[in-house]
């Protein structure tokens, strides 16, 4: 099956009546079908098999109903996020057209509202809007709050998410988003194929035993890779306040990083790094410890 809408679903029902159901990505399967121009079941169908039959053919792994449920919740936090942040760029631009002009922070337009609610420069009919608008936020807060519970609460009870979260710059959001998105990483040969899955190595245009590498290729889950990258912001930033005495391994390497090719590659490598520490503790059943590699005795030449 295409790895489309409800996919999910219909794989955990097929596999409960004894069938060996696999999932493809529809950007895998497109190449096979016979006319780009002429897309019907038919096609489809073909496409499918000529896919599913090749022998190094990847293939998606079937979320558990626990994956997808706290998926789902990840996803209304994104979705009540952006409503938030419209909601509060709608306001500022109509309050700047009478004279009004407030920061962009969510926290600083709920400590003016109540008091531009009774602000006798506007319109009666602006300030009832307000009023509207101020009781929306609070709405949307309140709401992401119990997304942001559910999340933690998610966090705490999963060992894996708990041990993720020992990495510096992982914190439960993170952790609980790629427990719930990777599953088995074990499906993943090592570290570096599932920063490849997140599209946080480089794109290559290579030919001719001349080796092009450009910009990451973003693909994979949107949300994930913001998240790591967020976390590596965090995590540099924590590395260059740090006393150079007292910078594990990993802290060198980042803020020597930092200083050879700047805050935003850096940014992009360090994410890339997370996602191979994750690979590892999740994999391996490993607890994450920064001091590791120092320890590490290395045989005699």
């Amino acid at each position: 099956m295409e790895a489309c809408s409800s996919a999910h679903y219909w794989a955990r029902t097929l596999s409960a009546l004894g069938h060996n159901v696999k999932l493809l990505a529809p950007d895998l399967v497109k190449p096979f079908r016979k006319s780009q121009a002429a897309k019907n079941d038919r096609n489809d169908a073909q496409a499918i098999l000529i896919t599913a039959l090749q022998p190094d053919m990847r293939f998606v792994a079937v979320k558990s109903l626990e994956q997808q449920s706290i998926l789902a919740v990840h996803r209304m936090r994104e979705g009540w996020k952006s409503e938030r942040t419209a909601l509060i760029n709608r306001v500022r631009g109509l309050l700047a057209e009478f004279g009004f002009w407030l920061g962009r922070s969510p926290q600083t337009l709920t400590r003016r509202l109540p008091q531009l609610m009774q602000e006798d420069q506007l319109p009666a009919r602006v300030r009832a809007l307000l009023a509207q608008a101020h009781d929306q936020l609070l709405r949307l807060e309140a709401l992401m709050q119990q997304c942001e519970l559910d999340i933690q609460a998610h966090a705490r009870h999963s060992e894996a998410a708990q041990r993720l979260g020992a990495v510096n710059g992982i914190g439960p959001i993170t952790a609980s988003a790629i427990v719930a998105t990777i599953g088995n990483a074990a499906d993943f040969r090592n570290g570096r194929q599932l920063a490849a899955w997140n599209g946080l190595v480089p794109k290559q245009s290579s030919s001719g035993g001349k080796e092009r590498l450009g910009k990451i290729t973003k693909r994979g889950d949107t949300y994930l890779r913001g998240l790591l990258t967020q976390g590596a912001r965090s995590t540099l930033n924590a590395a260059l306040a740090r006393p150079p005495d007292k910078r594990s391994r990993l802290e060198h390497w980042i803020v020597a990083l930092r200083h050879r090719v700047g805050y935003h590659k850096s940014l992009v490598a360090i994410a890339n790094k997370h996602v191979r520490i994750c690979w590892a503790l999740l994999a391996r059943g490993e607890r994450y410890d920064p001091h590791a590699a120092s320890r590490r005795v290395r045989p005699a030449a």
